[in-house]
């Protein structure tokens, strides 16, 4: 049959019911709009807690972990060799902190190809001294400008500037929660003792707030050089090398081979952060689940709709049938009507999706907290509006199939006997 003639019949029917087709196209158009904002909202929100953990932490972290030694002097006696020995309360011996051979390990590993960049770091335990009381803290010796290209650091300085912690001779970026404590304001000097017992003066160039409140009330931040100083370490000391990848999921495997070839220890970023991962992928499953559901909601209504139509348009059919229609043109007519109501829902539920997106990103949303976030977090992410608009023709077409399949088996002659 002539396909101009059957989409024009299919015209006719939709406009003939005008109202149960609109009905069945605001079903579409609510459940894309609410699906597209409720999709872009809960990402963003990921987004937002993924980066206060995930962008601070390396795919890769080598370093050297304090534990016992694997082979204890029972095991390596000759009487005791070949036997299981138990051991209790066994100590760690004398292990080296700082990584063996940093240099070249840095130089190897910014050589592979799998590899997006290295920042080394160097980690130790201080005392801030107000007054008469200690408060213990954690300085973090980065090479800021390394910090800045791979794990944003420059993003949670909230005052004073990043690099000033390198330019800057002896000085210290505080987490925002340790500089209420010691009430340090930018410019001002703090003094720091380490637990060797040597005392220094830092000056504060700036503060670093992550968010989270236990990390902002220990952590703060040096140059490398500035660091190594308070521990009366050499150039080459360094505690950690922080690898990101070019690709994150290969970071297991690339964390066993670092391990194996550098004799050091290293933990990948899955390892390191699983339950925020986890958390993370429930929510956006429930976010995915909600969605969903609203679509098959609306396709009940429009399987409803067009049962109620092929009933009220028995006549039609059996007409249609009669002029020489048959049941396969009968069928794609409906089929017709259900992908018109899906495809124009669908496009006028992802262009409202988009709009209300839009609204909540200029929402404001200002907490203390979270002093580098001014607005509600969204995600514009196209797979969300490609997932939408191939939901709502998909959900359509099989609300439609059955009441279709059912009108191309009409009997023209039961109907008009009937009659």
């Amino acid at each position: 049959m002539n396909a101009r003639l059957i989409i024009g019949i299919a015209k006719s029917l939709l406009l003939a019911r005008w109202r149960q087709t609109l009905v069945a196209a605001v079903g579409v158009t609510f459940s894309i709009a609410m699906f597209i904002t409720l999709l872009s909202f809960m990402n963003g929100l990921n987004d937002l807690l993924d980066g206060l953990i995930l962008n601070r932490t390396p795919h890769v972290r080598l370093y050297n972990e304090i534990k016992p030694s694997e082979n204890q002097p029972v095991n390596m006696a000759p009487a005791f060799k070949n036997s299981y020995n138990f051991i209790r309360s066994v100590k760690a011996g004398t292990i080296r902190q700082e990584i063996y051979n940093s240099g070249p390990i840095m130089q190897a590993v910014e050589a592979d190809d799998r590899v997006l960049g290295v920042a080394p770091k160097l980690t130790t335990q201080v005392f801030y001294n107000e007054g008469s009381i200690d408060i213990t803290g954690v300085i973090n010796g980065i090479d800021v400008e390394a910090e800045s290209r791979l794990f944003h650091f420059q993003d949670y300085v909230t005052a004073g500037k990043a690099i000033d912690v390198k330019n800057v001779a002896n000085s210290i970026i505080l987490g925002k929660g340790l500089a209420d404590i010691l009430v340090a304001h930018v410019g001002d000097v703090v003094q720091v003792t380490t637990a060797q017992g040597e005392r220094f003066s830092l000056k504060v160039v700036g503060y670093f707030q992550l968010g989270i409140q236990e990390i902002d009330k220990v952590q703060s931040y040096a140059s490398i050089s500035t660091t190594q100083k308070l521990l009366g370490k050499p150039a080459n000391y360094l505690t950690d090398i922080q690898v990101k990848l070019k690709d994150l999921n290969q970071a297991p495997a690339v964390a066993k081979e670092y391990s194996r070839l550098f004799s050091a220890d290293a933990e990948d970023i899955q390892t390191a952060n699983s339950q925020f991962e986890t958390g993370s992928n429930i929510r956006t499953m429930i976010s995915y689940a909600v969605g969903v559901t609203l679509l098959i909601v609306a396709g009940f209504g429009i399987f409803n709709i067009l049962n109620m139509m092929i009933y009220e348009k028995m006549d039609s059919i059996a007409i249609l049938k009669a002029t020489g229609f048959a049941g396969q043109d009968v069928n794609m007519i409906f089929l017709i009507i259900a992908l018109s109501i899906g495809f124009f829902g669908g496009m006028v539920g992802l262009l409202l999706g988009f709009g209300f997106s839009v609204i909540i990103d200029h929402i404001p949303f200002i907490t203390p907290a979270l002093p580098t976030i001014k607005t509600f977090p969204v995600n514009y992410s196209p797979v969300f509006y490609m997932i939408g608009g191939s939901f709502s023709l998909i959900t359509t077409y099989l609300a439609g199939f059955f009441p279709a399949r059912k009108a191309s088996r009409v009997d023209p002659v039961e109907i008009i006997r009937g009659k």
